[in-house]
């Protein structure tokens, strides 16, 4: 594959501090995954929030492959939006509420379930995620934490095709999970591979959601922060103005970016 591919700016897309982020909604979004999955095509999918913005920067080359879809997570992708371009994205496509949806669509069609693999979380807890989409029908092909589990990299590359996973739930949190995804993606069999960030511990119960009525208002970033005040307050004050101040400098262009492999040097 060439290393010359462009990105082609289109009215879809809201480019934010040099990210083309596309504008999609759920059931779109679904379709297009699994109809790439029946097709053979593998699709890497992203979901970019501030945090995203600030940490995966040094990613941004590799981010722009056509391959990489990149999605908005969060009301502050919302105000970048409105503040370089005037405009919203049409729906909050983070993955704590889209990847579930995405995992039970083949069912509520009438199709089998897609084998899914789980990499990444603490000791225990994507075992228990594991267990947690069984319980909804899911099959789940495999699972391994991201600390001793993850030390073999080849190791774990062998298990998931051996598996024969369609899709590959990487949590690890930003830049990580992004980095490991784009640098073993071209070893890996599936069809889809997702950045999911704390997803794990949500299913497995060990974080807890904001009330309904909080992620409505779309402020389920305050109540994370209420409850994990020291992880999150640097990510929802400093690098929230990093992440505006990027938007700003990098305004509205998006055009003809050049993308480059992981590990390339011009």
């Amino acid at each position: 594959m060439s290393s010359e591919q462009h990105f082609s700016p289109s009215s879809d897309v809201l480019p934010l501090a040099g990210y083309p982020v596309q504008c999609m909604r759920t059931g779109s979004l679904a379709d297009r995954l699994l109809a790439d999955h029946k097709a053979g095509q593998q699709r890497v999918l992203f979901f970019v929030n501030t945090n995203f913005v600030v940490q995966c920067e040094s990613l941004k080359p590799a981010l722009r492959h056509p391959d990489v879809i990149l999605v908005n997570d969060g009301i502050g992708m919302d105000i970048g939006g409105m503040l370089i371009h005037r405009r919203r994205f049409p729906e909050n496509l983070n993955g704590t509420d889209f990847v579930p949806y995405l995992l039970k669509e083949p069912l509520r069609r009438g199709a089998p379930s897609q084998r899914v693999f789980l990499l990444g979380a603490g000791p225990g807890i994507a075992k228990r995620a594991a267990g947690a989409l069984e319980a909804e029908g899911i099959v789940v092909a495999g699972h391994r934490d991201g600390f001793s589990e993850m030390a073999d990299t080849d190791a774990v590359i062998a298990d998931v095709n051996q598996s024969a996973a369609d899709v590959v739930l990487v949590a690890m949190g930003n830049p990580r999970q992004e980095n490991w995804i784009l640098q073993n993606r071209a070893r890996l069999n599936c069809s889809t591979l997702i950045g999911v960030g704390a997803l794990f511990d949500f299913m497995a119960g060990d974080k807890p959601r904001a009330p309904a009525i909080v992620q409505r208002l779309k402020l389920e970033w305050l109540y994370r922060l209420s409850l994990e005040p020291r992880r999150l307050m640097k990510r929802y004050t400093v690098d929230i103005v990093r992440f505006l101040v990027r938007c700003m400098k990098a305004g509205k262009e998006c055009a003809a970016y050049r993308y480059q492999q992981p590990g390339q040097v011009d």
